[in-house]
């Protein structure tokens, strides 16, 4: 029987913090982490350097557009599978990552076991998209907030805070605050309260 060789990926996100704890997260014998990078412009040499099978990318970065980065690195070496691991849930982000050659899109928070079957499966040739994205994704325009906005609506309706929504979410804390403060100028509201108020009054938290 042969034993399928290691997934080899290149880890892509700017915030050293994030990048160490999913090297952490993933590492075993199913994965090998051959390089890591903090731009968009490393990213790119570096996947050309290591051919590796999936970028797993974030979205932002300092010196490109997370879109650019994709296609870069598809026009160049098309058989490595870029999979978008990003705090961004915009339907129209999603659309347009997919659309440069993105193989999937996942959401930080993900947890270990979806992630190692979202890189198995894009190095397969599949696609991967979060599930939680798929309720955006087609008629976003019907959709006031998204699943993800709703969840953290429903952590703010529970009274709980900044902190605890990121261990709900299994966010940092910093991700967890542009939630809140996007939930907060989607609604046009101040504060927390006001946010669950109107919430409630659109029937957005039945």
């Amino acid at each position: 029987m042969t034993t399928e060789a290691p997934l080899r990926m290149v880890l892509v996100d700017d915030h050293p913090v994030v990048r160490e704890g999913l090297r952490s997260m993933l590492l075993g014998e199913s994965v090998e982490v051959v390089g890591e990078a903090g731009t968009g412009a490393d990213a790119v040499r570096m996947a050309l350097a290591l051919a590796p099978d999936v970028v797993l990318l974030d979205m932002q970065l300092p010196d490109m557009d997370g879109v650019a980065v994709v296609l870069s690195i598809k026009r160049s070496v098309p058989r490595i599978a870029v999979l978008v691991l990003s705090m961004h849930d915009d339907p129209a982000l999603v659309r347009r990552a997919l659309d440069a050659g993105a193989s999937g899109y996942l959401l930080k928070g993900a947890g270990r076991q979806r992630l190692l079957d979202a890189m198995n499966a894009v190095r397969a040739g599949d696609t991967a998209v979060d599930p939680a994205l798929r309720l955006t994704t087609a008629g976003a325009k019907d959709e006031p907030l998204t699943a993800v906005e709703r969840e953290v609506l429903r952590s703010l309706g529970d009274g709980l805070t900044n902190r605890e929504i990121a261990e709900r979410m299994s966010w940092s804390v910093g991700t967890a605050k542009k939630y809140v403060q996007r939930i907060f100028e989607r609604l046009e509201v101040s504060d927390r309260a006001q946010a669950v108020a109107r919430a409630m009054r659109r029937g957005w938290l039945d």
